[in-house]
């Protein structure tokens, strides 16, 4: 099925066209923001009369002449300046309707073409535990790569951790001379001792001359292959390996790691690929990439170091090397960098050298980097624990996760501990990515367990709440509703009930927005809008023991479906009761 937003712009560029001629602009059809200027907008009337340098309101009625109301449009009416405004008929719209209800996509449109999508996300350091920093990047990575999954798309999820470099010779030496038993594999450990003995390793490093030329020593033999340093190194990527699994199991989220630590044999071959073809220049030791357009806050050229003058890489190289690994490897057709603001000019620099280099053709290959705000507490700072250290995710979660149990616990006084506890963990996490996924990603967020826990306003709770009364409705009518569903033609009457199919039917046009614009929140604020709709009905349209009972209850299971599928594309979960 074609997103109706599609087919009304195809129908005005046709008559876009009979009214100025060929050089006319496809049309801008939009959904209209408000009711009482119908269900979409075209306002290329104004667009057009500017060219031209002419009254886009007798362009728009011109149009209007041409653009006959039919069975799907019962009318078309000029306002403003030359808006263009369309109200779709009933009938139409309940034959669309009918037509999703039967479709497994919920009325999505096909792909016209199928690519390889690569998203990196979370991406954390190995010896270092996730923190509420992660989060942003891991739940919209995820969120992301679950759309284009169900688009259709070919989807790679990445998790390009932090487990090489010269940290490692530092956290090695300080083991075997300290911890030996960890790395014997003859005593047990976790992410957050591992993760201690990091913040010891750096204290003796910074005050111990030898231990510093004894951990630099390390990580020549680590890079060198040495077995003993490679196993110590080894071990201590399992031991952080396990510690972020438990967030992604907790978290519901899907990666393949492949770590800095994966290019590391690229490296010398992407600097010598770049001097072959003469883009590197030496200055002041360092093998640098001088990229047009790049400049220093006082005005002189910007480099990109590929090597540093000791001979040591850096995020540009194995960036550099990932990018070409992707493209020619993996053969993407986009590639998705979901990491934070704050690298947004890191990875102008690499995509700019990489197209330098003919690592890839940006006329095929589409490279984006999705920044986002960080992570505020109350008080308008970075969040963090009252100690003033940054906040654990895995703390963060389970906090949310009690919270919502002492919710539930009151609304449902008759269930187990079983059932309690896995709902505590569906509104807890889902109240957490919620939160974070329904704010412009741009934007920084104040984190509050009160306001995302909370039944009402755009919260998860709130979602969830409309996903429950619809199963409510069903348990109480009684019926069957798979064969209900496949036969039972759908027919809208009131008002509100025009209103919830009209935004069921665009559940694919918002789709599209997330793909174009890679922000969740185009979902969130979709799914708020279709359960504030779906409450309006409910108010007004009465289900149960009706005529219109059955064309009532496949709107209802309709709507379920949708709110289900777009809150799994967020990464959540829904209930049957609350």
């Amino acid at each position: 099925m074609e997103n109706l937003s599609e087919t009304l712009q195809a129908q005005a560029t046709v008559i876009l066209k009979e009214v100025v001629g060929d050089s006319a602009p496809k049309a801008d059809v939009t959904q209209s923001t408000n009711p009482q200027f119908g269900h979409y907008q075209c306002n290329s009337a104004m667009k057009v009369a500017k060219k031209l340098k002419t009254n886009p309101r007798k362009i728009a009625e011109e149009m209007i002449e041409k653009w006959k109301p039919d069975s799907a449009i019962e009318n078309l009416e000029v306002a403003g300046a030359g808006f263009i405004n369309i109200t779709l008929t009933k009938k139409f719209l309940s034959k669309q309707l009918t037509q999703v209800a039967s479709d497994s996509r919920l009325g999505v449109p096909p792909l016209k073409k199928v690519q390889k999508v690569i998203v990196e996300f979370s991406s954390p350091n190995v010896a270092k535990q996730l923190h509420v920093g992660h989060l942003r990047s891991t739940i919209i990575g995820e969120s992301l790569a679950r759309l284009f999954a169900f688009l259709g798309h070919h989807v790679l999820r990445l998790n390009h951790i932090g487990d090489w470099g010269t940290q490692f010779g530092m956290l090695i030496t300080y083991l075997k001379e300290y911890e030996p038993e960890i790395l014997s594999g003859h005593k047990g450990t976790d992410l957050s001792s591992l993760m201690h003995w990091y913040r010891e390793s750096k204290k003796v490093f910074d005050e111990d001359p030898a231990f510093k030329k004894r951990a630099q020593a390390q990580v020549v033999s680590l890079q060198g292959g040495e077995k003993k340093a490679v196993a110590a190194w080894e071990k201590i990527c399992e031991i952080s390996r396990r510690g972020f699994q438990e967030i992604y199991d907790f978290l519901d989220v899907t990666l393949t790691e492949r770590g800095e630590s994966y290019y590391n044999e690229m490296l010398p071959k992407v600097i010598k690929d770049y001097e072959k073809k003469g883009i590197v220049k030496v200055s002041d030791g360092a093998k640098c990439v001088f990229l047009e357009g790049f400049k220093a806050k006082d005005g002189t050229a910007l480099p990109m170091i590929l090597q540093k003058s000791d001979g040591g890489y850096n995020y540009s190289t194995t960036d550099s090397a990932a990018l070409y690994q992707r493209v020619h490897h993996e053969r993407a057709d986009r590639i998705i960098y979901v990491v934070d603001a704050g690298q947004h000019l890191h990875f102008q620099m690499v995509f700019a050298a990489a197209a330098k280099a003919g690592y890839y053709d940006p006329s095929k290959v589409q490279l984006e980097h999705v920044p986002f705000g960080v992570v505020l507490g109350p008080d308008g700072k970075k969040f963090k624990t009252r100690s003033g250290e940054t906040e654990k995710l895995i703390d963060l979660l389970k906090e949310a996760v009690r919270r919502a149990r002492e919710l539930l616990k009151e609304r449902l006084q008759d269930t187990n501990e079983d059932e309690l506890n896995q709902l505590s963990e569906i509104l807890g996490v889902d109240a957490v990515k919620y939160a974070d996924l329904s704010c412009h990603r741009l934007k920084d967020y104040i984190f509050s367990y009160d306001r995302m826990l909370n039944f009402e306003g755009n919260t998860a709770a709130y979602l969830l709440y409309s996903y429950v009364r619809i199963q409510g409705i069903k348990r109480k009518c009684g019926r069957d509703i798979n064969p209900l569903f496949a036969t039972t033609p759908i027919q809208l009457d009131h008002p509100t009930e025009v209103a919830l199919g009209l935004k069921l039917r665009q559940f694919g046009e918002t789709l599209a927005l997330m793909d174009r614009d890679l922000l969740p929140n185009r979902l969130s604020d979709y799914l708020y809008n279709l359960a504030e709709k779906f409450h309006a009905f409910f108010r007004d349209c009465r289900v149960e023991g009706v005529p219109e009972e059955n064309s009532r209850l496949v709107l209802c299971e309709l709507t379920g479906r949708i709110l289900k599928q777009g809150l799994y594309i967020l990464g959540l979960k829904t209930m049957d009761r609350m």
